[in-house]
């Protein structure tokens, strides 16, 4: 399986989530709300979720593997990196 697109949509004044972010698996599969947090050590990715009956989230969708979970991490990551500032928050042109 391998990651065929990566969509960001950057974030602002949202705490400390950065992002969300689509992934397209095999130009056939596609996971949206992918958030990219700022973190004590870091930003890191977390997988969409819902809160269930008891108050807890659970993710709905999510690497099987720590492996897949870094090769997705590391992916998203540097699309974030390449990602446009959003419109509002870009410099004004002198």
């Amino acid at each position: 399986m391998k990651i065929t697109d990566i969509r960001v949509r950057k974030v602002t004044k949202q705490g400390k989530m950065r992002a969300v972010v689509s992934v397209t698996f095999d130009d056939e599969f596609v996971v949206h709300d992918i958030k990219v947090i700022e973190g004590e050590k870091g930003l890191f990715i977390a997988m969409p979720s819902k809160k269930s009956s008891d108050g807890e989230y659970r993710d709905i969708a999510h690497p099987i593997n720590s492996d897949m979970r870094g090769v997705l991490q590391s992916a998203i990551l540097e699309a974030y990196d390449k990602a446009a500032v959003p419109e509002d928050d870009a410099a004004p042109e002198a």
